[in-house]
Formats: C-alpha cells, sequence, structure tokens
C-alpha cells in the first residue's frame, strides 16, 4: 500500500501499528524507543506500544473502531485544504461490526470525503471466525452506498494496484471507497493467546507455504530475474543489522522526565497553566517539540 500512496496521503490504524509507524516515515530507532519508553521514541516514550504518530501518520489508537470516524474527519480536512490527499482508514474484521464504522460510512459520502475504509479482514478477528462474528462477512459490501472492492492482501503486486485504483477513485470526486484485504495472521492475538485454540497448526502452516506475501513476492522477482540471491542477502544483513543497533541505542537511552507530564498537551496552548489531580495545584504547560 505504502508503495503506492503520495506524500499527502494520510493514514490512521488501529493499535498494530508499529510497521505502519514505520512505513510513513518513522525510524527503526524511533519505533523501538517508543516500545521501551524512551526520549528518542516518536512520542517521546510517552505513547508505548499503541500511540505512535508521525507525519500524516494518526495512530496507534487503542479503541476498537474509533479510528474510522476519526479517519472521516482526516478526508474532511484534506478535502477542506484541497491539497489532494486521501486517507486510508484501517481496521479488522473484528471491528467490522462497530457502529461508529456505519456512521463513518454515512458521513463520508454525505459530503463525499477522499476517504479509503481499509478492512484488515484476517479470518480471526481477536479469536473468532468471521463466519461466527459476521452475518455477512463480505466486508467490501458492507458499505451499501459506498462502493467496494476486494483485494487479496496476500499479494504484493495486488495490494499495490489495488491501492492506486483507491486513490484514483477518491480523487476523482466520487467520494469514499471499501477495501477489504484479506490476509492471515500467524500468530494469536496477544501473549496470552496461543492463536491454536480457534483454527489448527495445519491451517496455520498451509498458509505459511502457499500463501505468506514476502516468500511469493520474493519468487516471483527471483523467477523473472529482477533480482539475485545475493542481492536479497545483503538487503536482509542490512536490516537485520540497522534493527540490532537501533534496539541496543532503544534500551540505553534516558527516559523523558516527570516534568514532561503537561508538555506538548495542546497544539496551541491558550492558557500557561494545566489541571492537575487537585484543583487548587495547577501544572505548567509547556512546548517540548516546537512545531512550524
Amino acid at each position: 500500500m505504502r508503495a503506492a500512496m503520495r506524500d499527502v496521503d494520510s493514514v490512521i490504524t488501529a493499535y498494530r501499528c508499529h510497521g505502519w509507524t514505520h512505513l510513513m516515515g518513522v525510524s527503526v530507532l524511533g519505533v523501538l524507543s517508543e516500545l521501551t519508553g524512551r526520549r528518542t521514541g516518536c512520542s517521546r516514550g510517552k505513547g508505548g506500544s499503541m500511540h505512535l504518530y508521525g507525519k500524516n501518520f494518526y495512530g496507534g489508537n487503542g479503541i476498537v473502531g474509533a479510528q474510522a470516524p476519526l479517519g472521516a474527519g482526516i478526508a474532511l480536512a484534506h478535502k477542506y485544504r484541497a491539497d489532494g490527499g486521501v486517507c486510508f482508514t484501517l481496521y479488522g474484521d473484528g471491528a467490522a461490526n462497530q457502529g461508529q464504522l456505519f456512521e463513518a460510512y454515512n458521513m463520508a459520502k454525505l459530503w463525499d470525503l477522499p476517504c479509503v475504509f481499509v478492512c484488515e479482514n484476517n479470518g480471526y478477528g481477536m479469536g473468532t471466525s468471521v463466519d461466527r462474528s459476521s452475518a455477512s462477512t463480505d466486508y467490501y459490501s458492507r458499505g451499501d452506498y459506498v462502493p467496494g472492492i476486494w483485494v487479496d492482501g496476500m499479494d504484493v503486486i495486488a495490494t499495490r494496484e489495488a491501492t492506486r485504483y483507491a486513490i484514483d477513485y477518491c480523487n476523482s470526486g466520487k467520494g469514499p471507497l471499501v477495501m477489504e484485504m484479506e490476509t492471515y495472521r500467524y500468530s494469536g492475538h496477544s501473549m496470552s493467546d496461543p492463536g491454536t485454540s480457534y483454527r489448527t497448526r495445519d491451517e496455520v502452516q498451509e498458509v505459511r507455504q502457499t500463501r505468506d506475501p514476502i516468500t511469493s513476492f520474493k519468487e516471483k522477482i527471483l523467477s523473472r530475474e529482477l533480482v539475485t540471491p545475493d542481492q536479497l542477502k545483503e538487503i536482509d544483513a542490512q536490516v537485520r543489522k540497522e534493527v540490532d543497533e537501533a534496539t541496543k541505542q532503544a534500551k540505553t537511552e534516558p527516559e523523558v522526565g516527570v516534568e514532561e507530564l503537561t508538555g506538548d498537551i495542546y497544539r496551541n496552548n491558550l492558557e500557561t497553566l494545566i489541571r492537575g489531580l487537585h484543583p487548587a495545584a495547577p501544572l505548567q504547560h509547556y512546548e517540548v517539540a516546537p512545531r512550524n
């Protein structure tokens, strides 16, 4: 998706946002430092695993489905500014039955906002299969008056081309689009989920062997002699080195001080004092990261 997006486009997603944070321009160190709560993190260590942000990247949202109406709002900003940008609003199949999602569909279509609602359908949400959780599993068709397309999210090229199509569609003035990305997750939903109580290990292994997006794309570019095995090994070594070095630094950087508790709460703060735990004990607001 990122390969087809432009610098003007925006992304907002749920709390599986580490990869997107890096794709949207935050360094590996910026991501890993945020996970370890250090000052070099993209949110200065105050956002943690869920709340990572960057230019045109709006997180990292912990409430299931809450990013959908926010994404419509970002799309409204693009239209208001007439900058040609499109907002990609991502949510999972587990959030696809949220009422606020359908409210966002409605408002986006009423105003023909340049918003692509992307349903990342991994088939199991947190741990319940789509057949058990949804009366209709054709998520791309659930926009009703908002048209939708189905995409093989395990196919790198198909995903890129579908993203290009979505951008062209929204920029033509036709309004929002729903895009269902059928994908899969190999691990459980969380550390407490082994991922095998609602599916078999054989199923997971079969997907790894037959549909893995990295392996299949690697085979395509090798078979067409677009790259050599040695070049791929060199890329892999460079990436591992970068991640290892960033990991080491992320573990040694200092945490932010307690004085940053009231730093950067507002974009343009109109008052110098912020209410603390008690009305009689306000705290000083100040700007940590100057903005243009």
